[in-house]
């Protein structure tokens, strides 16, 4: 009879041991679906504000022992492998290099930083410490935009000429946080949810490189009072400090246009979220995802019947997989540090024209 060997199997599958430094609304979808995922383990939180952090901890059933309000303590501690850097703008590039220096991968939230200039060291920063940064640029992820950008790549469009970037809300100005604060957010609808459109339709186009760009931005409602009615009444109005309504037009390497159009307030029939495009063979829109082109002698519009991974609720599976199998996996990123770069140089310069009357900003 032969011998009856015991053998013990083990598990070579890798965890990803993840933090998330704020723990507001935004740090719920990433914990959301950090906890999905078999090879993720969420180890820690922090976050200044004690009750908002109890509150995720509690529901993503993280120890309150491993909930700092010290960010600094919470990577001395816990040493975690990557890190959502999900704190208000203004604190983006100081959570952010502390992360990569403690040895942590960063999914850094959009904006990527206030300015350019803090990206910039950012970058530099991450390649030192040899790990990876990625922006958190959703809607790249959503199944809209894949199709237009899969469109571009096979040439359906032939040369892109012109983008229309909106990202316009009709009376939508925040009643929470502190985005109307520029100080500490760097802007108000432009950086807000402008850079959303505006990242989604730059992606969709290739990517090109910017060059210049001019633009201006107006406040004439969110520092004052309101008794109009709407689904966000009470603003802050007293230390409203943003831009109500911001547009610009950007110049890319490769002849290249596009304009953005983005308000918390503004006197139009009804919010708008979109981007279009013109090319030499074709144009196409984001929503309803739509190329318009010409066959068989005929002016055609084509639409897909069916698109995965649309809306809010879509999105943020495929963002937050993409992120751990780049850094567990290396696995290429759809949302690089250096495109978060080219971004924050085009909001920089729509505001720096905006300062100087708007005339043309270069783009270095």
């Amino acid at each position: 009879m032969a011998k009856k060997i015991n053998t013990v199997v083990k598990s070579n599958e890798k965890k990803l041991r993840v933090a998330c430094i704020g723990a507001g609304g935004i740090a719920g979808a990433h914990l959301t679906e950090f906890a999905k995922m078999k090879d993720v383990e969420i180890v820690g939180l922090a976050d200044p504000i004690m009750d908002s952090m109890v509150k995720k901890a509690e529901q993503f059933k993280i120890p309150l022992d491993n909930c700092f309000t010290d960010y600094r303590k919470m990577l001395a501690t816990l040493k975690p492998d990557a890190v959502s850097v999900c704190s208000p703008n203004g604190a983006h590039e100081e959570n952010t290099i502390a992360a990569l220096q403690a040895g942590a991968h960063v999914l850094v939230e959009k904006p990527m930083a206030m300015n350019a200039k803090q990206s910039q060291k950012m970058i530099d920063i991450a390649r030192k410490a040899r790990r990876k940064l990625v922006i958190g640029f959703q809607f790249r992820y959503d199944g809209r935009s894949a199709f237009l950008r899969e469109a571009v790549d096979n040439g359906t469009f032939g040369d892109i000429l012109y983008g229309r970037v909106q990202a316009l809300r009709r009376r939508g100005i925040p009643n929470w946080g502190v985005f109307g604060r520029k100080d500490l957010q760097g802007g108000g609808p432009m950086i807000d949810i402008g850079v959303h459109c505006l990242e989604m339709c730059h992606f969709v186009m290739g990517s090109p490189k910017p060059v210049a760009a001019f633009g201006n931005c107006f406040t004439y409602l969110g520092n004052k009072p309101s008794t109009t009615k709407s689904a966000w009444p009470n603003w802050d109005w007293k230390n409203y400090t943003v831009e109500d309504l911001a547009v610009g037009m950007i110049r890319f390497e490769n002849g290249a246009m596009l304009n953005i159009e983005a308000s918390f307030a503004a006197h139009i029939e009804k919010d708008v979220w979109n981007f279009g495009l013109m090319g030499t063979k074709a144009g196409g829109q984001w929503d309803p995802a739509m190329i318009f082109t010409d066959q068989n002698k005929h002016m055609v519009n084509m639409s897909p019947t069916y698109l995965p991974d649309n809306g809010w609720g879509g999105i943020w599976p495929p963002k937050m997989r993409n992120f751990v199998e780049h850094c567990l996996y290396d696995k290429p990123t759809l949302s690089p540090a250096e495109d978060g770069l080219m971004v924050q140089k085009m909001l920089d310069a729509i505001y720096e024209s905006s300062s100087k009357g708007g005339k043309e900003v270069a783009i270095k």
